[in-house]
Parts: C-alpha cells; structure tokens; sequence
C-alpha cells in the first residue's frame, strides 16, 4: 500500500472546491496551509467544475460551457471508443489541460518543493457516473460498458496529476472527492453497493499515489473503511459522532490509514458558535472514544491532518468565512501540534 511518507501530525490541509473569483488570492490562501492544494474555483469559469474537469476526452461527452451544461450521447461513445483507445497510452489524453483547469497550471507554476506535501483532487467515478445522465437521462454508471471506461479512465486521469504533482514535491497524493456516495445505499439506487465496492476496490488498486477518498456526504462508513483506500477526508463536524463508534475505524487506523479531519465548519452561523477551545475540545472527544476503543493515541494522532468541515460556495458574504476558517484552523493547529508535541515534518 503507498502510505504517505511523512506523519501527518495533525498539519492542515482543505478540500479543493473554494468560492473565490480572484485565482490568485485563492492560491495564495491554500497555499498558507501545511499541505497546500490547487484550488477548483467554478465561479471563475464553468471549467472549473469538478464533473466538468474530469470529461475532458471522455467518449460520448461534450462540454457546453456557453449554457453550462454537460451532454452525454451513448451511440456517440460507442462511435469515438475506437479513437479512444487508440490513444488511451498517451499521457496527453488524461493531462489537466488550461482549458479544464487554468488554477491548476497556475498551481504548477509555483515552487511548491518546501511543503512537507502537496495535494490534488479529482470527482470519482462513482459520483460522476451517478450525475451524469445519456441522452435519454438515464446515469451512465449503469451503462456496464460506459462504467468500465469510466473507472479505467478517472484511474488513468488521477495517476497522470499524481505524477505532475509529484514533479513539484515527492510528497504529493490526489484524493478522490465522492459527494454522491450516500446514493447508492438507497432503495432507489440501481447501482448497488455490492457493485460499487468490488468496482471502488479494482480502482483503489490502480492508483499509483496514496489511495485517498474525500466526502461530505453519510454512507455506510464500513463499505469506505474496509476498502483499498489509505486516506480517509470526510466532514468530522456533523458526522464524528458516527464515525468513530465503527470497529473498522479503528482497523483502518491499525493498518496505518490517514484520516483527514474535517472539524472547522465555514457557514457563518456554524463559525460563529465556535471558539479553537470548542473544536479541539470536540476532536478530543472523538480521540478519546476512539481510545478507549483501543486505538492507540499517538499512533491516532502522527496519522490525523485538520481540515475545514466543508466546502462552500453559497455564503453571502462570499470567501470572507471561508478563509476565516483557514485561519481558526491553522490556530486549531498549532494548538494540538503545541499540546501533543507534534512535528510538522517528522517522517514516517
């Protein structure tokens, strides 16, 4: 398994989706984290969406930026999958162009070698074989042969910003964000778990970084945590409470698995009721029901990062919250790094 090779040490980090118009305010703010990431800013362009990004080159897709709309053809895929595999050994086909991400390159640009890590983002293919719909509005995850190309291609897509990334710093990993997840567990949902794991696993196992999920959403946390994943991001701040009351957390802890807390809510009513005593109190709380579970707390604690609980993109005052939660983040930090006597850079 490619585990990170440094200790996490409770250093920060955030997810990828910010609020920001002005790029380089929006790199510069997630370049003030420990380990920094390239920021996706959709309110700067259309092709700053995470589904968006993610189809470039994909057969049977098409990009209508002018109306923000993504099309799906299925006679179309089966027509452009010959010319697709012909050119699924180029790395070119699944690069992150400038067009399906400008902040991204901006990113690259930067010297980025004294982080102690770097990180970057794609949608899985889960949620976006979910969200995208074909022409007759039906979710291409159900087409089978659609959902095959659409693995091995997001697997092809992760692993070539992997290794750009690690370009910049030796340290870098990519997670994959999975807000339509929870879906699958429904009655509703034609794509089931069963499929989704053995799917979720061959994928795991064809990535080349550090093997990390982000979501915000609630699934059955068993089905992630007794996965191939290594890094586990999720919203800690509405669902610790559940979380850590399942055995297989303390597994994935045993076996050396990272877990991205998500404790600095960003909606200002939620920022508001909050003080760094509050939070870290809350974390300490999860740590300790999790030690008496057995989970040995300094081990706990080398593979723990912070990061905020949440993207967000509907405040009215914009990115004004959001980076206030950085910087009561950072704090939250510097305060447990203090209390624990936690190196930034300690290897593992």
């Amino acid at each position: 398994m490619a585990f990170l090779n440094f200790s996490a040490n409770c250093q920060t980090t955030a997810m990828g989706i910010m609020p920001h118009t002005d790029i380089e305010r929006a790199i510069e703010v997630a370049l003030s984290l420990d380990i920094p990431f390239w920021p996706q800013l959709p309110k700067v362009s259309y092709f700053e969406d995470m589904y968006v990004q993610a189809l470039g080159n994909f057969p049977g897709a098409r990009i209508d930026g002018s109306n923000q709309k993504i099309y799906f053809n299925l006679p179309q895929f089966y027509e452009e999958l010959p010319s697709y595999f012909e050119k699924a050994d180029d790395p070119q086909t699944f690069r992150l162009t400038k067009e399906f991400s400008l902040v991204y390159h901006r990113f690259l640009e930067k010297d980025l070698s004294r982080y102690s890590a770097i990180r970057g983002q794609m949608i899985s293919p889960i949620s976006l074989g979910l969200k995208i719909v074909d022409e007759n509005q039906k979710s291409i995850i159900y087409h089978d042969e659609v959902r095959e190309v659409l693995f091995d291609f997001i697997q092809k897509k992760v692993n070539q910003q992997y290794e750009e990334l690690r370009g910049k710093n030796t340290n870098a990993f990519v997670w994959v964000d999975d807000p339509g997840l929870a879906l699958i567990f429904s009655a509703l949902s034609g794509y089931n778990e069963f499929q989704a794991k053995a799917d979720l696993d061959r994928f795991l196992e064809g990535v080349t970084g550090p093997r990390g999920v982000h979501l915000c959403a609630k699934p059955d946390w068993d089905f992630l945590l007794k996965s191939k994943m290594e890094i586990l991001s999720f919203d800690s701040f509405n669902c610790g409470v559940v979380i850590v009351n399942y055995p297989s957390l303390k597994e994935f802890v045993d076996r050396g698995g990272i877990i991205s807390w998500g404790i600095v809510p960003t909606y200002p009513e939620l920022l508001e009721q909050e003080t760094i005593d509050s939070l870290m109190e809350r974390l300490e709380h999860f740590w300790g029901d999790l030690s008496r579970r057995g989970v040995d707390q300094e081990k706990l604690l080398r593979q723990s990062l912070l990061a905020p609980a949440t993207c967000n993109l509907l405040n009215p005052d914009k990115e004004k919250t959001v980076e206030k939660a950085f910087e009561v983040l950072k704090d939250l930090s510097r305060k447990i790094r203090e209390k624990y006597q936690l190196n930034k850079n300690d290897e593992r």
